[in-house]
C-alpha cells in the first residue's frame, strides 16, 4: 500500500527530537552520514519525493532546479539565510521555498556581543598563552592589557531583528548605539537605546569604534563593507561578522589588518565555505582576528526551534495552504507550473 505521508529528503543530520517527530509526519529519508551531499548525491535522493529539506551546504542552483524531479514542489530551508539558493530559477520552475527566520535571534545577537567581548579584552590569546605555556609567570600590571567597551561607539549595519537584540545587550555594556539601516526605526526602539540613526553608512564608519554587519544579504549589500570603506574606519576599529560572508571584502580587510589600519576582526563566517583563507588562520595565529567556526546559531535550543519551523512549513504547504516562512525572489519573474 502506498503511503499518503509527504515524501521528504532531508540532506543533513538534525536533532533526534526533530527526525523523530519528522519520521512521524512524514516518510522521511535522512542523509545518514551527515557529509554535505554533491548535486548528484540530492538528484537521486529526490526520486519521488515531494520535499526537499536543504541546508546552507547544499548547493541549490539552476543547473540542479532544472533537473529536480516533477514531484518535488517544495524547498524547506533549515536556516535562515538562503544564499544556497537560486530563488529566481525557484520561482520560474514553480517550485515553493522556505526558511525559518526569527528563531535564531537571541544566540546570533549572543554570539556576536561575545565577540565584541573577546575582540578588545583579548580573551582567546590569553586563553592560548596559558595552554601554550604551562607555566604561567603570573600577574603584573601591564600583562594582557585590552581596552574597556563602556563609552566606545557601537555602528550596526542592518537594525533588523538581530541588529535591534544587538544593540539591547550592547547598551548595557555601556557602548553608545549608532546604526544604518534602510528605514529609520521608530521611537519606541531608539529611545531606549538611545540610538543615533544615520542615512549616510559612510559618515557613520568615519565615527565609531566597532562595526558589527547584521543586514540581509541582497544585490545591493553585497560587500556593503568594501575596501573603500573599510580603509575609511578608524585605525583602532573593530569589525564583527557573524551575519553572511558576502557582506564584507574578506580579502581587503586581510590586507587592512596585515598592515595594521585596524585593530582586528572577529568572524564567525568565511568568503570561502569549504575553507578558511590562509592568510586569515595567519592573522589569528597573531592574534589579530578571532575566528569561530559558524557558530552563531549552534545551540540546540535554536536548532531544534529550526527544526519545528522547518515542519510547519511542510504541513502547510503539503495541506494546500501558504507556508508561513515562503521566501520570494527580489524581482519576481513569470513562474511555470510544476505538478
Amino acid at each position: 500500500m502506498t503511503s499518503s505521508k509527504p515524501k521528504i529528503l532531508v540532506t543533513r543530520r538534525l536533532p533526534a527530537s526533530i527526525e523523530a517527530r519528522m519520521a512521524t509526519l512524514f516518510e522521511t529519508d535522512i542523509n545518514e552520514a551527515d557529509m554535505a551531499l554533491t548535486g548528484e548525491d540530492i538528484l537521486s535522493g529526490l526520486t519521488g519525493k515531494d520535499v526537499l529539506v536543504s541546508t546552507i551546504t547544499d548547493r541549490i542552483d539552476a543547473e540542479l532546479i532544472g533537473r529536480l524531479p516533477p514531484s518535488v514542489r517544495l524547498i524547506a530551508q533549515f536556516g535562515n539565510g538562503v544564499d544556497n539558493i537560486d530563488l529566481d530559477a525557484a520561482w520560474k520552475a514553480g517550485l515553493t521555498v522556505t526558511n525559518t527566520p526569527s528563531v535564531l535571534t537571541e544566540d546570533t545577537a549572543d554570539m556576536a556581543m561575545a565577540l565584541m567581548l573577546a575582540l578588545p579584552r583579548r580573551l582567546v590569546e590569553g586563553t592560548q598563552m596559558l595552554l601554550a605555556d604551562r607555566a604561567w609567570a603570573g600577574w603584573s600590571p601591564t600583562s594582557m592589557l585590552g581596552h574597556r567597551l563602556r563609552g566606545k561607539a557601537l555602528g550596526i549595519v542592518g537594525m533588523g531583528r538581530i541588529g535591534t537584540a544587538v544593540a539591547q545587550r550592547a547598551r548595557v555594556f555601556g557602548l553608545d548605539i549608532h546604526y544604518f539601516s534602510r528605514n529609520r526605526r521608530p521611537p519606541a526602539i531608539e529611545n531606549p537605546l538611545e540610538a543615533t540613526y544615520w542615512s549616510d553608512l559612510d559618515a557613520m564608519l568615519a565615527q565609531v569604534d566597532i562595526v558589527s554587519l547584521h543586514t540581509p544579504l541582497t544585490r545591493d549589500t553585497h560587500h556593503i563593507l568594501d575596501a573603500r570603506r573599510i580603509a575609511a574606519l578608524k585605525p583602532h576599529a573593530y569589525v564583527v561578522n557573524v551575519s553572511r560572508p558576502e557582506l564584507l571584502d574578506e580579502a581587503a580587510l586581510i590586507d587592512r589588518l596585515e598592515t595594521g589600519g585596524i585593530a582586528g576582526a572577529a568572524l564567525d563566517v568565511f568568503e570561502n565555505r569549504q575553507g578558511i583563507n590562509p592568510r586569515l588562520l595567519d592573522l589569528a595565529e597573531a592574534n589579530r582576528v578571532v575566528l569561530t567556526a559558524h557558530m552563531a546559531s549552534a545551540t540546540l535550543e535554536a536548532r531544534v526551534e529550526m527544526g519545528e519551523a522547518v515542519i510547519v512549513n511542510i504541513r502547510a504547504f503539503m495541506d494546500g495552504h501558504q507556508p508561513p516562512h515562503r521566501l520570494l525572489p527580489e524581482t519576481p519573474l513569470p513562474r511555470a507550473a510544476r505538478g
